[in-house]
């Protein structure tokens, strides 16, 4: 069995550790039971733990688990992954196979001697939300079809989770924010959604995110890498960028948990990188 000492707490997407979102990393999860995962990422009470086995020289087997359930991938989690990676073993490429397909990621320090790390998503898409659960979404959140920003149509965006994606025209309306946790939880277990991933366009290179998370037991994610992927997947599949493009999501402001996630889309296949930073906690 192992202790919650072999736990390392870092925080993804902010390189101060009052920003970001937290996650537990266990770099040898070797024998590990589904029930010591779940316990520990309990005991942790981070919105996702990452489990890391070993399966050859900078390849890893990676499982992602919140208090209440595994989940096929979390983009945080594997950024702190990455990046604790990276201080042990030394900058450049992992290969991760996640239950949700390969995910490799780059890692490397940037000019302020952080290290950061790149994740290159499994193939994203997306689809078209049902009338229904859209109208029964609105409803929980307190929204109304006059909120949406009309150039971004509502969608399920998926980049290894679903993660259904709504846009307001105005900052103030994700500022305000405020759902039913009952409601909207209810509806996105029988949707499988993983997130909500509610946004503002501020620029065409800049959009600000809340990302209410009630699989997991959290009312909100501060950042959430699988969403920005899948996101990044949206605006391409939908024609509202022109890739090779990048563009910046901040997320967790009106948290108070600041975090800067930067989203890559290319233009000859379906992947979406995402970068950030990782910074230790304690």
């Amino acid at each position: 069995m192992h202790d919650m000492a072999e736990v390392q707490r870092l925080v993804a997407f902010s390189s101060d550790p009052r920003g970001g979102n937290p996650a537990g990393v266990v770099l040898d999860a070797t024998g590990l039971t589904d029930a010591d995962m779940l316990r520990i990422a309990a005991e942790v009470g981070y919105s996702e733990t990452a489990f890391v086995v070993p399966r050859g020289e900078r390849e890893h087997d990676v499982r992602y688990f919140s208090p209440k359930a595994e989940v096929a991938f979390c983009g945080h989690a594997t950024i702190a992954t990455a990046v604790a990676l990276a201080e042990r073993d030394g900058t450049g490429r992992f290969d991760l196979h996640t239950p949700a397909g390969p995910v490799p990621v780059d890692t490397q320090v940037d000019g302020s001697g952080r290290h950061t790390a790149t994740l290159t998503s499994v193939p994203t898409s997306v689809r078209e939300v049902a009338p229904a659960a859209l109208d029964e979404a609105l409803a929980a959140l307190g929204w109304t079809t006059d909120d949406l920003d009309p150039a971004l149509p509502p969608r399920v965006a998926f980049a290894g989770n679903d993660h259904l994606v709504l846009a307001v025209s105005t900052r103030d309306r994700l500022a305000a924010l405020s759902y039913d946790f009952d409601r909207l939880a209810a509806l996105m277990s029988t949707q499988d959604w993983t997130t909500l991933q509610l946004v503002w366009r501020e620029t065409p290179a800049l959009f600000h995110a809340r990302d209410p998370f009630p699989p997991g037991g959290v009312v909100e994610d501060p950042a959430t890498g699988a969403a920005a992927a899948a996101f990044g997947g949206y605006l391409k599949h939908l024609g509202l960028v022109t890739p090779p493009t990048t563009f910046r999501i901040h997320q967790g402001d009106d948290m108070g948990r600041p975090s800067v996630l930067d989203v890559e889309v290319a233009p000859d296949h379906d992947r979406v990188r995402v970068t950030g930073t990782a910074t230790r906690l304690g």
